[in-house]
């Protein structure tokens, strides 16, 4: 019976990949307008114009008041976060949001690398921009993109960018430093929401094009995880010309391919190109991957769907919020936290940082609109869009995270990105990479430029 499984599933791999075969294409590079009404005559205004985050006391006392009317739910006993946000926790965390969280010196903390504005498309789009404080003589930095996903922001990359501008005075050689350029997608944080339908990755891609040429870079770098991954990924299917290089933390590769082999892996995993470190990872794959993937998928379904009834709940209330976000930030960084009556959210992370991550979605209105791009993205169904069957033609690198959602297999990684020329095995970290691990990820970006650069 084996033999039968197996030769059948070696005949389905040779048809699949003689139909899937395919010429490195490209997206076409169209255009858009997704300010509000029609589009204006004349050409867009170019400016780049320096942004500022500010804050007021009628925004925090308002924010207090909503605080103070929140109404509690005891948990379970035992549940821990098997349920979601435990209530027990969550009272500790908005009694130090009310208390002792200082939201005007985060400002200050978010204000100390330069922020923009420039318009494109007909959205305000918001970006900081970081560049190297010194430069070895003769040397010019790498411009390096990097792309955040949800529920994160920009904010996630501020602990990563002074390893990557400044790496000398941070204990790494100046073999690589860059400047960097951290967007907020459209319709997060301070970049205008789209006032139209059907504003997916594709379209955000080609922006963030936009802006790099705006800035005056032909050729650049870039980097993402969770939609940041997408959307990069779309930017080197939209103009691998201009992409000098792509870095990833996590991939979209689900492929019939894929899932073949995941269905033989544990057996025959070593003649599918499996390491041990992957079967470790995926198996048992009920568990690992089935299991997991539906505990951690329901807000995915209904953001895929309706969006804007969840998101009106959530724009409301600041604990709703809090909760909803945060407890992805458990979770998402390692499954077993789900184990604990704190979500282990303060091992990994401080309050600080996890609350000033919430108060630009709070502080700026933007849960909703961030939620609508899973039904522009996902909406259709899976595999509908044609970047999605598309394959991806620029040198690549890849950073596998032990405690993401789902481990992606340098064979999966490589059948989407044939130019893949670093994966690593991360000794540690989940899906908020940037955020939780700044250190491990800015020494896996620096080795995939070693490597791209050697040859």
């Amino acid at each position: 019976m084996w033999l039968e499984i197996l030769l059948t599933s070696v005949l389905g791999f040779a048809i699949y990949w003689f139909i899937s075969r395919d010429k490195e294409e490209t997206l076409p590079l169209e255009d858009g307008w997704w300010g509000p009404g029609t589009r204006p005559a004349g050409r867009e205004d170019e400016s780049i114009h320096p942004f500022k985050v500010e804050t007021s006391d009628e925004e925090i006392h308002d924010l207090h008041q909503r605080i103070d009317k929140f109404r509690f739910t005891p948990p379970l006993e035992d549940s821990c976060f098997h349920y979601g946000f435990n209530s027990n926790y969550l009272k500790k965390v908005i009694s130090y949001w009310r208390n002792e969280f200082d939201w005007k010196k985060q400002v200050e903390i978010l204000n100390r690398y330069p922020h923009f504005k420039t318009k494109i498309e007909g959205l305000d789009i918001h970006f900081i921009h970081v560049k190297p404080p010194q430069l070895p003589a003769g040397r010019t930095p790498k411009p390096l993109l990097m792309v955040h996903g949800w529920p994160g922001s920009f904010y996630e990359f501020y602990k990563i960018i002074p390893l990557l501008t400044d790496p000398k005075n941070h204990g790494l050689s100046d073999e690589h430093v860059f400047e960097v350029i951290c967007p907020s997608i459209p319709g997060y944080g301070f970049s205008e929401a789209s006032s139209k339908k059907g504003f997916n990755s594709v379209a955000t891609a080609r922006i963030f094009y936009k802006l790099m040429l705006r800035l005056g870079f032909q050729e650049f770098y870039i980097q993402g995880g969770d939609w940041g991954a997408l959307i990069c990924t779309n930017m080197a299917q939209l103009v691998p010309s201009h992409v000098k290089g792509l870095h990833l933390n996590m991939a979209l590769v689900l492929s019939n391919f894929s899932t073949l082999t995941l269905l033989l892996g544990r057996r025959f995993g070593r003649f599918l190109g499996y390491t041990e470190r992957d079967v470790e990872l995926l198996y048992p794959v009920k568990e690992k991957v089935f299991y997991s993937l539906m505990r951690e998928s329901g807000y995915m379904h209904i953001q895929c769907t309706k969006p804007d009834t969840v998101g009106s709940a959530l724009n409301d209330s600041p604990v709703g919020l809090a909760a909803y976000i945060l407890e992805k930030f458990s979770t998402w960084t390692n499954t077993e936290f789900r184990y604990l009556e704190d979500g282990g959210l303060e091992r990994k992370f401080s309050l600080d940082d996890l609350l000033t991550n919430v108060m630009l979605y709070w502080t700026t209105a933007t849960i909703v609109s961030s939620q609508r791009f899973y039904k522009e993205n996902l909406g259709q169904g899976w595999m509908t869009q044609k970047h999605e069957r598309m394959k991806v033609y620029v040198p690549t690198g890849f950073s596998a995270f032990p405690s993401e959602l789902m481990h992606t297999p340098e064979k999966w990684v490589r059948f989407k990105y044939p130019k893949l020329i670093s994966y690593s095995y991360m000794a540690r970290g989940g899906h908020f990479a940037a955020f939780e691990e700044p250190e491990l990820l800015a020494q896996d970006i620096r080795k995939f430029l070693s490597v791209l650069e050697q040859q």
